[in-house]
């Protein structure tokens, strides 16, 4: 299932480019074709229901700062926003995969919780690997997985 912001991103089809640029449009409270400090954080909150921190929006900022503009141009305003949304898309898919995992609501993954799992998807495995998949997860060995553990793991390329 894909986020909310999904409809935002560009994905190679028009009518979600439209809509990034429809963003924009709406933000940029100047008219003049560029987003200030304040337009890109009402655009920011707009895409993704929060208000990013001054560190997060000087980041942002940061390229435009460099180069002395009068504020973010859409070109560039595209390229943050899509690559924002495709970390926020990935961190969904994660959060979604551990819940799956965690049908008791704990925010914590127990062994059983990964036969079950495990069981489900590929029945035929052998325990041992699934408990050797377990204390792979479980870094911290305190015989549970907890989210960052699992983000940890997940994120590993």
């Amino acid at each position: 299932m894909a986020s909310s912001t999904r409809a935002f991103g560009c994905s190679g089809r028009k009518a979600g480019c439209l809509s990034l640029v429809g963003v924009f449009r709406e933000c940029d409270s100047g008219r003049n074709g560029y987003l200030s400090r304040e337009d890109l954080k009402v655009a920011v909150v707009t895409m993704f229901g929060y208000k990013p921190s001054k560190m997060e929006t000087d980041m942002l900022m940061a390229a435009v700062l460099e180069k002395d503009l009068p504020g973010m141009p859409l070109d560039q305003f595209m390229n943050l926003m899509s690559r924002k949304m495709a970390a926020q898309d990935r961190y969904d898919e994660m959060r979604q995969i551990f819940s799956a995992f965690d049908v008791h609501c704990r925010g914590f993954l127990t062994v059983e919780d990964f036969k079950r799992a495990f069981a489900d998807v590929t029945p035929h495995l052998p325990e041992q690997t699934v408990l050797e998949a377990f204390r792979e997860v479980d870094r911290d060995l305190d015989s549970h997985v907890s989210y960052k553990d699992f983000e940890f793991v997940m994120g590993y390329e």
